[in-house]
């Protein structure tokens, strides 16, 4: 039986640890930060600040002890936001075993160092093999899946032993995984897909209608193959799951936290009062400015990310990031992207 250590009980975290735990196959644990909310997860079997209502799966066992949570595990689930995960990951590897696998389950970027999860994982695990680091990504609202509604995910490896073991770990009747081995695509994904949520969200707010948001998502997945080729992802990732599928999630679903901070900001609230309100991290807000300046570092030209920038982070009123959008110069459709195409995609499962 495979132990699994989950560390990060907030909704996603406790909602893929559920998951596993409901299969009945796998040795689960959970860390929580606080030891109320484990207390509660054993004794109540439910989460209730983070999924209110739902009742958790017996067989998961929540811990504030982070030795007892991964000391055993053979796989270690990251489930921190971007801002804390190194502080937390710091605290998991010494009582770890060498040869655990580790997964991050974060969509975000780290905002001093420009790094993706995974490469925190490698600077932080010195000496780990890219063969035991391993990410999962895609179209994954934590209230829909764990009340069991059908839903789907991408888990990248650089070896396809590790993501095809993942695969079975996280697998389920109603949560369907595929593998690729593109990381730096299915992590870069998972990041900008936030950007552009946020966005969508403005328009919305503003009450632009469905075509103004079709329009830019359609064009903020261009905007983020051009962003993320640069870097070494794969083109035909952002056709998948972790592109195409989160984008279509975050960018329509109420559940979204990045789509509801855009639908605040476009009715003329302030940044700082909308996330003062919220119960948990929209990772766009603190992704976006970061991911400028690695597209900016590259050249790539980001015209929805730059907007969305001086609207979180430069107090641009709404009205004017709009007037910048519609009032730029006329251009090819696929200027920036079709150099990628055609793409000789590889034979991934």
């Amino acid at each position: 039986m495979t132990r699994v250590a989950f560390v990060g009980a907030g909704s996603w975290g406790t909602t893929a640890a559920a998951l596993v735990a409901g299969q009945g196959e796998h040795d689960v644990v959970l860390w929580a930060r606080r030891p109320e909310q484990a207390e509660t997860i054993n004794l109540y079997h439910e989460n209730p600040q983070y999924l209110p209502g739902v009742e958790l799966p017996e067989r998961l066992v929540a811990t504030n002890d982070m030795t007892a949570a991964v000391a055993n595990a053979d796989v270690v689930v990251m489930a921190v936001p971007s801002h804390g995960f190194r502080d937390v990951l710091c605290r998991a590897r010494e009582p770890a075993r060498g040869d655990a696998v580790w997964v991050s389950l974060t969509k975000g970027i780290e905002v001093h160092t420009h790094m993706r999860m995974s490469e925190v994982l490698e600077q932080e695990l010195d000496g780990i093999d890219g063969s035991r680091v391993a990410v999962l990504s895609g179209p994954n609202l934590a209230k829909e899946v764990v009340q069991g509604w059908p839903a789907a995910a991408a888990i990248a490896s650089s070896d396809d032993a590790t993501a095809c073991r993942l695969q079975e770990i996280f697998h389920t009747r109603t949560f369907r995984c595929y593998r690729n081995n593109d990381v730096v695509g299915t992590e870069l994904g998972g990041a900008f897909k936030n950007v552009v949520a946020i966005a969508a969200g403005i328009a919305d707010g503003m009450g632009f209608g469905d075509n103004a948001k079709a329009t830019l998502v359609t064009r903020g997945l261009a905007e983020m193959a051009r962003f993320a080729v640069p870097f070494g992802a794969r083109p035909i990732t952002f056709l998948g799951l972790a592109g195409v599928g989160d984008i279509m999630a975050t960018c329509a679903s109420p559940r979204s936290r990045n789509h509801r901070v855009g639908i605040e900001l476009g009715k003329g609230r302030k940044i700082d009062e909308i996330i003062a309100s919220m119960n948990e991290v929209a990772e766009g807000v603190r992704s976006c400015k970061p991911i400028l300046e690695m597209g900016r570092e590259r050249g790539v030209w980001m015209p929805i990310t730059e907007n969305v920038v001086r609207v979180c982070h430069e107090g641009w009123p709404v009205e004017e990031v709009v007037q910048d959008l519609l009032g730029r110069e006329m251009m090819h459709e696929f200027d920036g992207v079709e150099r990628y195409l055609p793409y000789d995609a590889p034979g991934d499962g």
